[in-house]
């Protein structure tokens, strides 16, 4: 059939007899059709003049019923009529389906609902299966908890609203020495984020701070000017601990004998002193109160100002940083550690090494911690403190990490390693300076 896309309906071309696209049916067209053509359909007259369409006999493909239009004029039904040419020609480009008659065994079969651990037999069943796995498990409360929550659960454990004494309280006062002559290994964070630490969970703690630049004082926020009493006028002018020492805002149980600038100059004015090495114990003693523990910060020398804070101590706190220079100086630190023992305090013993400003992703890091580990064996604690910003930010705002930001991993891994220190005090009760 031809097909040159032109209309023959007068009110479109004005001719009657011009052919007709079979792609667009015209409603309004008469029953026979614009072509005298025979129409393929069995038609039956039935009363009332409406003819219905009678199905064709269905085959390999049954046809769809056609559409019928009601012509208004003639009040009979008559069908669409449909571009059969149209239709051949683009059958061939329509995949054919199968019929459910044509293939008598294409039934599916009913899935069953199995066991998902169970996988499937095959090489590719199994890994199908491994895909789809779902775990019957019911997940922890660490793994199903967010973020947030678990932040905010450790900030409620660190800060301890409730009071508690949570923190086993030793048998005896114990005094650490925060010692290391080498700067910025994290001396003046560690005495003061292990003393809120330890503070906040009920023990008494004294914080001395013997270093001139006052950065302990600083990050517990205790006022260190020129004119305020400060340890210096303990070590010099034989002024009574109890007069010199500070409450730290909001932590009920810390307390704090400040330094000020004028303490740089102590260790001139202490060589002409007699017992220049022991005036740091001696005031300690005669401190009328009980305290579970006192840190003393040292300044990064050698001096005579951590010689006094040694021998007034028992215990040795060293902070290492996780680098080599940190190792390099560490057997000077020793060698006069076992000099202070030898002729000034025999008491005197190594008893704490804490790594801190652990980088996880060196190599460094971890080689400088199996060796410190290899060396000093159980007296270095378990927990180890990484680098974050958080424990950097703290002293800027005149806080330590612990109430700046406790559910940062700083902070959380200061408590571990206050807890750690707590325990074992506990097991091993140290005696008082007599």
């Amino acid at each position: 059939m031809h097909d040159d896309g032109r209309y023959d309906d007068p009110r479109v071309t004005g001719s009657a007899g011009d052919p007709v696209s079979r792609e667009t049916e015209f409603l309004s067209w008469p029953p026979d059709g614009p072509s005298n053509q025979p129409s393929n359909r069995n038609v039956s007259a039935q009363p009332g003049g409406v003819e219905p369409v009678v199905p064709e006999p269905s085959g390999p493909r049954a046809a769809p019923e056609v559409p019928r239009a009601n012509n208004s004029a003639g009040g009979r039904v008559v069908p669409i009529r449909r571009n059969a040419s149209a239709s051949v020609r683009f059958e061939s480009a329509v995949p054919q389906q199968p019929t459910p008659d044509s293939v008598p065994d294409a039934t599916p079969e009913p899935v069953s609902v199995t066991d998902m651990s169970a996988p499937p037999v095959g090489s590719q069943g199994a890994a199908v299966a491994e895909a789809a796995y779902v775990s019957r498990e019911t997940p922890t409360r660490e793994e199903d908890d967010p973020p947030l929550a678990m932040e905010a659960m450790r900030a409620v454990q660190i800060l301890n609203p409730s009071g508690e004494v949570m923190m086993p309280r030793p048998e005896r006062t114990r005094v650490m020495c925060v010692a290391n002559q080498k700067g910025g290994v994290g001396k003046t964070t560690t005495t003061v984020n292990l003393a809120v630490a330890l503070a906040l969970h009920g023990n008494r703690v004294l914080v001395v701070d013997l270093d001139p630049q006052g950065n302990a004082s600083t990050g517990l926020n205790v006022p260190h000017h020129t004119g305020v009493p400060d340890v210096y006028d303990c070590l010099i002018n034989s002024v009574p601990l109890e007069e010199v020492a500070q409450g730290v805002e909001g932590i009920p149980n810390l307390w704090c004998v400040p330094a000020t600038i004028d303490l740089a100059g102590a260790e001139i004015e202490l060589v002409s002193v007699v017992a220049r090495e022991s005036r740091l114990s001696r005031a300690i003693e005669a401190y009328p109160g009980h305290f579970d523990y006192v840190f003393i910060d040292c300044p990064p020398s050698l001096g005579l100002l951590t010689v006094n804070a040694l021998v007034a101590a028992q215990e040795v706190l060293i902070p290492i940083q996780c680098e080599y220079y940190a190792l390099e100086g560490l057997n000077q630190l020793i060698n006069n550690i076992n000099l202070v023992r030898q002729h000034l305090n025999p008491r005197l013993d190594v008893s704490t090494i804490l790594l801190t400003m652990y980088d996880r992703r060196t190599r460094l890091a971890d080689a400088v911690e199996q060796d410190v580990r290899n060396h000093f064996g159980d007296k270095v604690l378990q927990a180890v403190i990484p680098r974050n910003v958080r424990v950097s930010e703290a002293p800027s705002y005149g806080q330590s990490v612990m109430t700046y930001d406790p559910g940062s991993r700083g902070a959380t891994s200061y408590f571990e390693a206050a807890q750690e220190i707590a325990e074992r005090g506990v097991k091993e009760p140290v005696g008082r300076n007599a």
